[in-house]
């Protein structure tokens, strides 16, 4: 008998033998599993917060695929499909690893961006209360709008998920609100120079009423008041408006600004006024002359520039807003009250903001 000579039932059961070891069934519902998992890790914005862990995940799905791909093209008995199983499931732990920390990213980010929306918000009130109604709205406006806009273009972000450019948007509405800053700030400086000079000329004005027993107008443009004094006391005030333009002194014709001095009445229109009555003051006088002059030979005015006229205390007031070319405009019913008491001649001073007044007499008129 040939010892290397088998039966013929002995082949069959070495066959059925590697067959079983040998020939597994391939993985394609890991595949498909690990597919799965790297969608909905990019959905959940892997690629963006996570992205080392989430390329390592794809890398390693693509060295299973290749290796149950190689597997496949082996003789059946000799398959062996454990090697792609088990880079499969690595890659699903990693995906699922990169979506986990994507989400706690975006949680922090949303949380983030939800926070500052919310600061900027309170911020661009209080800027908006502390402006609204100043002397410096015109100017300061125009930053806060520039702020406001960035605000809309966070929430408009933060609404789509896009996290880290709305924390931009707000970062960007700050700066405006910097310069809305500095620009307050600068502006008071300047003024702080000059407050001693309104003081003067509200001392003086009242000292000049005093003295001579007669009345005077008194208009502070920061609180939008004509005060009415008599023998150097208040007794009446009035609600007024002014140039849209009057957070500083009077430079030319069309700045819109009221010019701020010591003037006189030189007419009393009763009649024929285009906003009801009204008291023509004789501006530009020669202090008005003076710093025109000096403003042109400074550059600060074009030498096309003119000085002005026509700046009037006058009724149509009541609008609540600062509107004039330069004017002082009161409601009519008070054009009716102050005009009982004033006269060719009668001093008016106009400040842009006065901290010194007396008591308010008992006395009405």
């Amino acid at each position: 008998m040939n010892p290397h000579k088998y039966h013929p039932y002995t082949y069959s059961l070495l066959a059925g033998i590697l067959l079983l070891i040998g020939c597994q069934k391939a993985p394609e519902t890991r595949l498909a599993n690990a597919k799965a998992a790297l969608d909905s890790a990019a959905a959940a914005g892997a690629l963006r917060y996570s992205e080392p862990t989430y390329r390592l995940a794809e890398e390693t799905l693509q060295q299973g695929w290749m290796e149950m791909a190689r597997q496949k093209g082996r003789f059946g008995p000799f398959r062996d499909f454990r090697f792609a199983d088990s880079l499969l499931a690595q890659a699903i732990e990693f995906a699922n690893q990169s979506a986990s920390v994507a989400r706690g990213e975006e949680q922090k980010l949303r949380d983030k961006a939800q926070a500052e929306q919310n600061a900027l918000k309170n911020e661009l009130q209080e800027w908006h209360e502390a402006i609204n109604g100043s002397l410096m709205s015109r100017e300061a406006q125009r930053f806060w709008s520039s702020a406001e806009l960035g605000y809309q273009m966070c929430d408009n972000l933060v609404q789509n998920a896009e996290y880290e450019e709305a924390l931009t948007a707000v970062r960007r509405s700050r700066s405006y609100l910097n310069q809305l800053s500095q620009l307050l700030a600068e502006y008071s400086n300047n003024e702080a120079h000059l407050k001693s000079q309104w003081r003067r000329w509200v001392q003086e004005t009242l000292a000049d009423s005093r003295s001579k027993g007669n009345h005077a107008v008194i208009v502070d443009k920061s609180v939008h008041k004509a005060y009415m004094v008599h023998e150097g006391k208040l007794v009446r005030s009035y609600s007024c408006e002014i140039g849209y333009n009057s957070a500083n002194q009077k430079l030319f014709a069309g700045d819109g600004a009221t010019p701020e001095g010591k003037y006189r009445i030189a007419d009393v229109r009763r009649n024929g006024s285009k906003y009801y009555k009204a008291l023509l003051l004789d501006y530009p006088n020669d202090a008005d002359q003076k710093r025109f002059r000096t403003n042109k030979s400074k550059g600060l005015i074009t030498r096309h520039a003119r000085i002005g006229k026509n700046i009037e205390i006058h009724g149509g007031g009541g609008k609540n807003r600062d509107w004039t070319d330069g004017c002082v405009a009161l409601m009519n019913e008070d054009m009716d009250s102050i005009m009982k008491y004033v006269e060719v001649g009668t001093l008016v001073t106009i400040v842009r903001r006065s901290d010194q007044w007396p008591e308010i007499t008992s006395r009405h008129h």
